[in-house]
């Protein structure tokens, strides 16, 4: 069986795509699927590079998001047929755990991520629970459904979810190009709120335009885009900032919240270490509220929305299985809009 690998944490060399992977079986509770699409993350990146704690099996089947078709049930399992298309859920928690059973699985320490903890669906065959698949509509695409996941259940779990958002409010989301940036973009429109959103040039100033953005502000030309978001609001500020890149922005994002506005923490792409004046969070009553995933709730009903049209995945390359390098690259150099998707039955 093709997948693609990597057989040592560090540089892009270590990553490859083998044929001498076994095909898994499926066991109780679980459906086997033959791989259509897999979609990468800022994940694949950090796990390739590996951090203390992290053990892996090796070589290690990357990506966490995927789409494909089912090809054969384990014992137990009547939700699904073979030949249904379906989509993953990239979260998976134990069939016993108790945590399954609190709609908050995704604060258990049972959770694990497809690609990062264990093996991912970038091959032609994965098997996975039966309960972490939803069916896709006749006629939607695997490449969308896969680019969907990971970012779409994040942006979804932080703004709704953890984030309250309520129509009519503020919202600055903090960078244009990535993933949950985008997919923030459209769940904020959708849900009713006036978007801004902070782009490093014109370019992808103009594409978060095109997703729905408000008001775009282009860093080239506003460095100090936290001042440019005061005198915007009228000096008021935004009720809710999503910030997934940290180090760089965070004390920009904390000032361009309103007075008793909230602070969304959905990853650190630019470093996991901030320095903070104090002073803005208890005297302005900021909140600040961390958010990762979301429950297998929130994946159902994101993704219906996406399947119903309601939100539109954005995909930025579509690329062979065999060009797994190039994908992880053009994500490491930040160098496409939206998310980068493998076709896993497409030769290079």
């Amino acid at each position: 069986m093709r997948g693609a690998v990597f057989t040592a944490h560090g540089d892009l060399e270590n990553l490859k795509v083998v044929d001498d992977l076994p095909v898994p079986q499926p066991k109780r509770g679980e459906v086997r699927l033959q791989m259509k699409a897999a979609a990468l993350n800022r994940l694949d990146l950090w796990v390739r590079w590996g951090w203390p704690g992290l053990n892996l099996q090796m070589p290690h089947v990357v990506c966490a998001d995927g789409a494909g078709v089912v090809d054969a049930l384990g014992e137990g399992v009547s939700d699904y047929a073979v030949g249904d298309a379906v989509s993953i859920n990239p979260s998976i928690i134990r069939a016993d755990s108790p945590a399954w059973f609190t709609g908050v699985e995704n604060q258990s320490r049972d959770l694990h991520i497809l690609g990062e903890s264990v093996p991912g669906v970038a091959a032609e065959y994965v098997v996975v629970p039966a309960r972490n698949l939803h069916r896709m509509p006749e006629g939607f695409s695997f490449e969308g459904a896969a680019a969907a996941g990971l970012v779409y259940v994040t942006a979804w779990h932080s703004l709704i979810t953890r984030g309250g958002l309520r129509p009519g409010e503020t919202v600055l989301v903090v960078g244009a190009g990535g993933g949950v940036n985008s997919a923030s973009i459209q769940i904020a429109k959708f849900a009713g709120a006036t978007v801004f959103v902070v782009g490093s040039n014109a370019e992808k100033c103009a594409q978060a335009e095109a997703l729905g953005a408000d008001v775009t502000i282009n860093r080239e030309e506003e460095p100090n885009w936290s001042k440019a978001m005061y005198k915007m609001t009228n000096k008021r500020g935004v009720d809710v900032v999503v910030d997934n890149v940290g180090h760089a922005t965070l004390a920009d994002s904390v000032r361009s919240a309103r007075i008793g506005g909230r602070i969304l923490i959905v990853g650190g792409t630019s470093g996991p270490f901030v320095e903070l004046d104090v002073r803005q969070i208890f005297a302005r009553q900021v909140s600040i509220i961390g958010s990762t995933m979301g429950p297998h709730q929130d994946y159902m009903r994101v993704m219906d929305l996406v399947f119903a049209g309601h939100l539109k995945p954005v995909i930025g390359a579509m690329l062979p299985l065999d060009e797994v390098r190039e994908a992880q690259r053009r994500l490491e150099q930040f160098d496409v809009f939206g998310k980068v998707v493998l076709r896993i039955d497409e030769a290079g």
